[in-house]
């Protein structure tokens, strides 16, 4: 179960797709639940919308009648004596306003008025109140008056929900007709309300709720309650509503549900839209209108003070055939509220924004399949990210992910631009952004936890470069084994057998790191990697894990460094030999090259293996070392790494039988690189040589052999002399034993 586990856990696709499949899981039920901030989330990405295309209003006629700042310095504090308002009311009637509605109650009598002055003196016990009464008998009383004024004007009064409140419900103004079942348990409830006093709701032409709902958490009004129930179930419109109807003439309210006849619902009963006259408005499921908005308009607004002081000429245009609302902006009296666009204004715009929406027939919604959509959405870009990621890497991913979150922004904005939808494309984004960035950091995980492994097991075999070049493609290394063509070296240290007897263990490791290390060191400089060492000898090889190019090459050039660092430490007695009473002179060095196929990779158990290489032409590499002291050089090359290095300067060293071989295969020494190479000295030692291993070959006699070697000898370098002699020894052992047979 362990190895399972560990297995599945390097198995960088399954890993991501199971990784992946559980956060989208997770992100489903989250998003299901809709916490708080997901839902704050989605609000404010649809503000930004409407701030981006704001509703356009079509000049509807509406006209709100504002109790600002300067209506109330020309006439005094609020509340205003209803005479004073009984005066605006028949001003606005006369001027031919279609409809008035106040944003407003009226829920005490008028103490300004006769009544409310012997009111209050018979609250106060003032003992002349039956003298001042009779006198005031004969003025109308204020409330009276107002309610007349209203009573000639269609007008609309507000009410506001209060669960304290002991006034009870007003009086419904019209009828209501459902298609589906009742929604009157889906809607808001109202248990109590403040509304106007009786004889203003009997002259009253309609009767709505001003309540505008709770807002959001950020203050901010996006749906706005349409109706709302009382226990009973007796509905009650909204404010704005009741203004539409009473404008058309209407009497009554169609609501329709999800069950209504041509109507399938995709889950539980839910409200779906409502007609008032001409108009069909589409709601949420608890009957609640999703705002549009517009920008605030100050032409809307005509102040309290101008409807008694302009003259006819100058108000008619403004009031003639509108819907008038009554509202309150100046400080002390103003209604705040925040809109999506991010202004704040008078409670009355709201209702102001409703109508005009209705009337325009620009309506936002938010179908029941978008959060199935979304989570549709959420789902192809991050399973595509998934099967992307692990083969295409983080930054093709990256940008593969922006054009699918790209083509699911603009989808959401065409949505909304086009046919008033509200699609979410922030929470698709985001997970699949937090998928994205939680799989990315897992692949680097394990990239990172493969660098380290190459690193632990490569960093004392390869070069620098070859290693970081390898961290970079890990892909590279395979486990098992390939074949390549590579080239293979082995060095050996002669005599080492006679020096290890005159040195203590401790010395002798320290010989060998003092030898081995710069030795190690100059075949990783050239791009090869050590397979191992094996007590004084090291074994290399070229072409892997990585490609080298001109592999022979370099190992060519390692091998004459590496005679050349032996030459070095001897000559300034590194090791102590000379110093010392060890009796050991200078040590020398074997170095076998061939170049041939090999099967190269991790080999061993499942829990313990090297990487390594095996093949023929391994074996004949280090027959090839062993050969050295026979030849009489320290570097011989097989023919095929010969051949790969033929601008080297390079002597044929005849044919040797080499152990395990059935035929005597041709090795050559490495004398030099291409400097000496192209030295004429070096051409005429190259010519005299091929004259001399030609004569060998056509059975030259021995006197004409020793001529051409005597001639070899006077041109070659220093130390070659032992390579000819060996040369001649080994013609000379052959011909003995021609003889013998």
């Amino acid at each position: 179960m362990g190895r399972r586990l560990v297995s599945f856990l390097r198995n960088r696709h399954l890993f991501v797709a199971f990784l992946t499949l559980v956060l989208l899981v997770g992100a489903r039920e989250v998003r299901l639940y809709d916490p708080v901030f997901v839902a704050s989330l989605r609000a404010l990405t649809f503000d930004v919308y409407q701030r981006l295309k704001p509703r356009v209003p079509l000049g509807q006629p509406i006209r709100i009648i504002d109790i600002d700042e300067e209506s109330i310095a020309q006439y005094g504090q609020w509340p205003w004596p209803r005479t004073q308002l009984a005066r605006l009311v028949d001003r606005i009637a006369a001027l031919g306003a279609a409809c008035i509605a106040f944003d407003m109650v009226f829920s005490e009598p008028d103490r300004t008025g006769p009544a409310g002055f012997l009111r209050e003196l018979e609250e106060r016990g003032w003992p002349g109140r039956a003298e001042i009464g009779p006198l005031l008998s004969g003025i109308p009383d204020n409330d009276l008056v107002f309610a007349q004024s209203i009573a000639r004007v269609p007008t609309v009064l507000g009410f506001f929900n209060e669960a304290r409140s002991q006034m009870g419900l007003p009086e419904p103004k019209a009828g209501f007709v459902v298609l589906g079942d009742d929604p009157a348990p889906l809607l808001n409830q109202i248990r109590g309300s403040v509304m106007s006093l009786p004889p203003y709701r009997q002259a009253s032409t309609g009767s709505g709720t001003i309540s505008l709902g709770q807002g959001d958490a950020d203050g901010v009004v996006r749906r706005v309650p349409m109706f709302i129930a009382d226990e009973n179930g007796q509905k009650f419109p909204a404010m704005a509503l009741e203004t539409l109807r009473v404008v058309q003439g209407e009497g009554t309210y169609i609501l329709k549900t999800s069950q209504a006849s041509g109507e399938v619902s995709a889950g539980n009963e839910a409200m779906t839209e409502f007609k008032v006259g001409q108009f069909q408005v589409p709601v949420t499921a608890n009957g609640e209108l999703m705002l549009y908005y517009s920008k605030n308009d100050p032409s809307l607004y005509l102040s309290a003070k101008d409807i008694l002081s302009l003259s006819d000429e100058e108000l008619a245009p403004l009031i003639e055939g509108h819907i008038i609302l009554f509202g309150a902006s100046a400080a002390g009296l103003r209604d705040i509220r925040l809109t999506a666009l991010g202004e704040s204004v008078p409670g009355v715009f709201m209702h102001e924004q409703i109508i005009d929406q209705i009337l325009s027939g620009a309506f936002l919604s938010r179908p029941d399949w978008a959060t199935g959509a979304e989570l549709a959405a959420l789902f192809v870009v991050t399973l595509a990210l998934a099967v992307i990621l692990p083969h295409s890497g983080a930054y093709v991913s990256a940008g593969i992910g922006a054009v699918l979150t790209a083509t699911v922004s603009a989808g959401s904005w065409f949505a909304f631009a086009r046919y008033g939808l509200l699609l979410d494309p922030v929470f698709p984004m985001l997970v699949s952004g937090l998928i994205f960035l939680m799989t990315t950091i897992f692949i680097f995980a394990i990239a990172e936890r493969e660098r380290r492994f190459v690193r632990n097991a490569f960093q004392r075999y390869l070069a620098p470069d070859l290693l970081k070049k390898l961290e970079e493609h890990p892909q590279s290394l395979r486990l098992g084994g390939e074949i390549r063509h590579m080239t293979f070296m082995f060095m050996d240290v002669r005599g080492f057998t006679p020096i290890s007897e005159k040195l203590t263990p401790e010395e002798l490791v320290t010989f060998l790191n003092r030898l081995l290390s710069p030795l190690s060191e100059a075949i990783q400089e050239r791009e090869g990697a050590i397979d191992k060492y094996i007590g004084d000898s090291i074994m290399a090889f070229w072409n892997a894990p990585l490609d080298v190019t001109d592999h022979p090459l370099k190992a060519a050039r390692a091998a004459l460094a590496m005679v050349g660092i032996v030459n070095e430490l001897n000559e300034r007695d590194a090791f102590g030999f000379k110093a010392g009473s060890s009796g050991i002179g200078d040590v020398g060095i074997g170095i076998g090259l061939n170049s041939g196929p090999g099967c190269v990779g991790n080999m061993g158990s499942t829990s313990r293996f090297n990487y390594s290489v095996v093949g023929d032409a391994v074996n004949i590499a280090a027959r090839i070392e062993s050969s050295c002291k026979e030849i009489g050089w320290p570097v011989l090359l097989s023919e095929t790494t010969a051949e790969a290095c033929r601008e080297f300067a390079i002597l044929e060293a005849g044919s040797i039988a080499l152990k395990g071989k059935s035929e005597p295969v041709t090795l050559y020494a490495l004398v030099g690189d291409e400097t000496l190479a192209g030295s004429p000295a070096w051409q005429d030692l190259a010519a005299r040589h091929a004259e001399l291993m030609a004569s060998r070959t056509r059975g030259a006699g021995p006197a004409e052999i020793d001529r051409l070697t005597n001639a070899c000898l006077a041109t070659a370098p220093p130390g070659l002399a032992p390579f000819y002699s060996k040369l001649i020894s080994r013609r000379a052992a052959a011909i003995v034993v021609e003889e013998h047979q």
